[in-house]
């Protein structure tokens, strides 16, 4: 790969999960571009759930990014869930730069032979506190968050057992599996959201009070009381967006 822009010159294929009519579809667009310091243009929308996409589009992008869901989940499945399971299994294959986040964690995990289960004692709702493993440590992206951290989080699908090359780099007391790599290759998921701030999980949330409901028992005025800003957190798509371009450095 031969890269010699700018981190905000960067384009991106965003693989998006979300029904039509969803109001979080842009919102997930802007979130990604504020973090990774580019215009929203650079980022190019696809929906997985009609088709996935093809090599072409990916080759015309410098990185893949795929984010939360609304409705749907990857415990349960879908009919239409088969070819996106071959898509993250082609990113793999290519070694193609991808930053995963939420369900697309869970569903890069299934599709190369991890365990993803739904179990609500599990779920993480809020700002909550991580901690880095060995391998957190040493890694040039997750590194300097240190050690614990905090981050942003929203789900009930929990990835019980990673891919057998996978990588784990960051834990929470009630999840082991937070994030993960793969050894050689410029992929990196997390169950967190590190595009949202607090302020960005408010806004996605008020769009679904019944998820909010369920989880946490609590409103959106009481939920907001729980959480603060992450900006450490924040600046992991920053540091994925530098790590690509000195890819390219000789």
């Amino acid at each position: 790969m031969t890269l010699s822009r700018e981190p905000s010159q960067l384009t991106y294929l965003l693989l998006q999960v979300r029904n039509p009519e969803d109001p979080i579809r842009q919102h997930e667009i802007d979130c990604f571009a504020l973090a990774l310091g580019c215009p929203t243009e650079n980022i190019q929308a696809h929906d997985l759930i009609s088709r996935h996409p093809d090599r072409e589009q990916i080759d015309q992008v410098d990185a893949v990014l795929i984010g939360g869901s609304g409705d749907f989940s990857v415990a349960r499945g879908g009919p239409w869930l088969p070819a996106a399971m071959s898509t993250f299994q082609d990113l793999h294959q290519m070694s193609k730069p991808t930053f995963a986040s939420c369900w697309g964690f869970q569903a890069f995990a299934r599709a190369l032979g991890g365990e993803v289960v739904h179990d609500l004692s599990r779920a993480e709702l809020g700002t909550l506190e991580m901690s880095l493993t060995e391998a957190g440590h040493e890694d040039p992206i997750f590194g300097p968050l240190g050690s614990p951290f905090c981050g942003q989080l929203g789900h009930e699908d929990i990835v019980d057992r990673l891919p057998a090359d996978a990588i784990r780099l960051a834990s929470s007391k009630k999840v082991e599996n937070q994030a993960f790599t793969f050894s050689g290759k410029p992929i990196y998921c997390t169950q967190f959201h590190p595009e949202l701030e607090c302020y960005d999980l408010v806004q996605r949330l008020a769009a679904y009070p019944s998820y909010l409901k369920k989880i946490t028992g609590w409103s959106i005025d009481e939920f907001r009381q729980h959480c603060h800003e992450t900006p450490e957190t924040v600046q992991l798509l920053s540091r994925f967006a530098d790590y690509l371009c000195r890819l390219a450095t000789p």
